[in-house]
């Protein structure tokens, strides 16, 4: 299938949103659809040898059928359509526009109102046939859009939604004489528009302004001079200046100066971290102190902060089954709404229980309060504004059903190097003349356990290291390389076996590497990894937060494996194994435990398990293309520590969720109930309506951890 995105600018009514979805994806050429509201956009996966002009004409007519004042954008935008700085370097000039924009539009409002209001009142007080006019009047200012909305949309069969509902039953209650009330509804009505609208926008911008890291400018040196460019412009190889006080605008190695790096936009930490030359910087990390040259590694497209951006902002697009379940409860609420409303109208009356006037009045109430937009807009804002609260502390998730999985944990399993232990290994012993030879294949990798190697011969001997030819890797065994015309292997008791080597076996606690030189066993060398700091708290506190059992996997020896697991009073533990032999485990795992289960591991070797988990946890996420790709959420360092806080925030969106459904829920069904017996008036189904969902979202914004 081939993937396209689409941009809907302009589109506020998640109503509509998922009209359009729907309609979309009745087409033939789609595979699937979603319609991501919080970014105006919609996701489109179509067919193999779909014809994809045909698709946007469709798509267009569809979009304009149902909402006219959507702009529908099909690839590259300019900047009146996008956001700048992809296209002209000006990141601020869209920003700009949209809030002189912004500041006409409310100058405008005001001034309806405040006309509508002069109206209203004059009607009030005037005196004998004057009222009519003035009502007739004010009801125009207030609700003309409305109405000519509701005409357009009828005209294109686009009967049953807000603009029609709210139309008639406005003017069947100036048809009966209630001509106040008819005024004030709509006047309330979009009152509660506006407050609808503006507290979407905020929430979008609160939002959004949490992962506010994407860079303006890199400063690009050339010929010993640095200027000011769009970061997309610099190409791999070359440098960029990141002065004190500015955001490093893309992926590298510092190659010149040392600074303090503000690494909270990316992990959520609050310590800074010290930076000098030869060490990797990550773009979205802010330079405290000091100048740096950094040589770029990445394109922009391909940098961190371009990663981490993409992969929030598409996470509102990955639906969780509570917001599906919304979508599809809404396409059924209004019409089942509609047609209860007409039978309150006519049957009371033909059995004689009253005058079809009075019963008239109250199916308005009806029509009024069968809008489901509280519904479909809180629900999917609320998923949202907790992924984004999650990305703030370093925790990112890719979508609400991963937002849901997250609440469920009852079994976490581990990756044990780098995940549970510190990764930072240590050589704490040697057996034979083995360092040269194992420090030399060591050094191709990049492996902890490699680096612990090369660091040691450094430290101890000082020299170069011989040079290591024909060097190859052997998957979940070593490593072999040709010295002096014979073959060199470094590896595990397996690799020994598997060449049918005769070996020594080790009796220390840690990681160990068998040498053979030639097809002779020349000794081993020790490694050591000790569990991270805080580990053990993080453990309890993910116990408290409902997780029943915990269990390591790891390729490393059973005795090292045994003496970490007890140490952090896991309940299971598995040693010795191959790649294969995790996915294998897991899905055995899976089937005997029959809660949701989790695994958590690098991200780069266990990508095959970290798919194939209910939910995969990558631990130090930065910069990892496998990561992010395999893990379906991914922690922007290596605190186990923040598994729980992704937890907790995921527990408090899914209660806020459930608020907003039962309190939206609860509210419309009262006043349809109360409006049976003539109880409830048109202005409380106007709040039922409007008032409901301003709450909703309200609540939606709130603070989750």
């Amino acid at each position: 299938m081939e993937e396209k995105k689409i941009g809907l600018k302009g589109l506020t009514c998640a109503n509509c949103a998922g009209k359009i979805e729907d309609a979309v994806a009745r087409l033939a050429e789609t595979e699937a659809v979603s319609v991501n509201l919080m970014r105006q956009e919609m996701g489109l996966w179509l067919n193999n040898g779909a014809d994809w002009e045909m698709v946007k004409t469709e798509i267009a007519g569809i979009v304009h059928r149902l909402e006219p004042e959507v702009e529908v954008i099909f690839g590259e935008t300019d900047c009146r359509n996008a956001c700048c700085g992809d296209c002209c370097g000006q990141a601020d000039c869209h920003e700009k526009e949209h809030n002189h924009g912004e500041e006409i539009s409310w100058k405008r409002l005001f001034l309806r109102f405040g006309l509508g209001l002069i109206l209203f009142f004059g009607a009030i007080f005037a005196k004998g046939n004057g009222k009519i006019p003035l009502y007739l009047a004010s009801y125009a200012v207030f609700g003309y859009d409305v109405l000519l909305r509701a005409a357009k949309n009828i005209s294109r069969g686009q009967v049953f939604d807000e603009n029609f509902l709210m139309s008639l039953s406005t003017i069947g209650a100036i048809a009966i004489g209630e001509m106040p009330e008819a005024v004030f509804v709509m006047l309330f009505y979009q009152v509660g528009e506006a407050f609808q609208d503006y507290a979407v926008a905020r929430s979008r911008k609160s939002i959004t302004s949490l992962l506010d890291i994407r860079p303006d400018f890199a400063r690009l040196v050339e010929n010993g001079e640095s200027r000011e460019v769009p970061p997309e412009r610099v190409q791999v190889g070359e440098c960029i200046l990141v002065k004190a006080g500015e955001r490093i605008p893309l992926d590298g190695i510092v190659v010149e100066g040392r600074a303090m790096l503000d690494t909270a936009a990316l992990t959520g930490e609050s310590l800074p971290r010290n930076v000098q030359k030869g060490d990797v910087v990550r773009s979205g990390c802010i330079n405290m102190d000091g100048t740096l040259q950094i040589s770029v590694e990445k394109p922009f497209g391909e940098s961190t902060v371009m990663k981490i951006l993409e992969l929030v902002e598409n996470a509102a697009g990955k639906k969780s089954k509570t917001e599906r379940f919304i979508t599809r409860f809404a396409k059924i609420y209004t019409p089942v709404v509609v047609l209860l409303a007409v039978i309150l109208a006519f049957l009371p009356p033909f059995l004689g229980l009253g005058a079809f006037s009075v019963w008239f009045g109250r199916a308005l109430v009806f029509l009024v309060v069968s809008c489901p937009c509280a519904l479909v807009l809180s629900v999917p804002l609320g998923y949202f504004a907790g992924i984004g609260a999650a990305s703030r502390r370093g925790i990112l998730v890719k979508g609400g059903e991963d937002m849901d999985t997250l609440c469920h944990l009852e079994q976490v399993v581990f990756d044990k190097t780098g995940t549970l232990t510190k990764g930072r290994f240590s050589v704490t012993e040697i057996e034979g003349d083995v360092l040269a030879l194992a420090a030399a294949g060591e050094a191709m990798s990049n492996h902890p356990i490699a680096q612990a190697v090369v660091e040691y011969y450094h430290e101890t001997i000082g020299r170069a290291l011989p040079e290591a030819e024909q060097y190859q890797e052997l998957g979940g065994y070593g490593i072999s390389y040709e010295a002096d015309g014979e073959r060199v292997l470094l590896g595990n008791s397996r690799l020994m076996e598997r060449e049918k080597i005769p070996y020594q076996k080790a009796a220390g606690i840690g990681t160990v590497i068998y040498v053979a030189k030639g097809g002779r066993y020349m000794g081993h060398i020790l490694v050591a990894d000790t569990p991270k700091e805080g580990i053990g708290d993080a453990l309890a506190a993910l116990r408290r937060q409902g997780v029943r059992q915990m269990v390591m996997l790891t390729g490393d020896r059973k005795e090292t494996a045994d003496a970490v697991a007890k140490e952090l009073g896991l309940d299971g533990v598995y040693s010795e194994l191959l790649p294969e032999d995790k996915v294998e485990l897991l899905e055995r795992l899976n089937r005997i435990y029959a809660g949701k289960t989790a695994f958590v591991g690098d991200g780069i070797n266990d990508a095959p398990v970290l798919a194939g988990a209910d939910l995969g946890i990558a631990m130090g996420g930065i910069g990892s293309d496998a990561a992010i790709e395999a893990a379906d959420v991914v922690l922007m360092d290596d605190d186990i520590g923040k598994l729980v806080t992704g937890i907790r925030i995921a527990k408090n969106t899914r209660s806020i969720v459930r608020q907003n459904i039962v309190f939206a829920l609860g509210v419309k069904i009262l006043v349809l109930l109360l409006s049976i017996p003539g109880i409830a008036t048109m202005w409380m189904a106007v709040f039922a309506d409007v008032g409901v969902a301003v709450i909703a979202i309200l609540n939606a914004m709130r603070k989750k951890a």
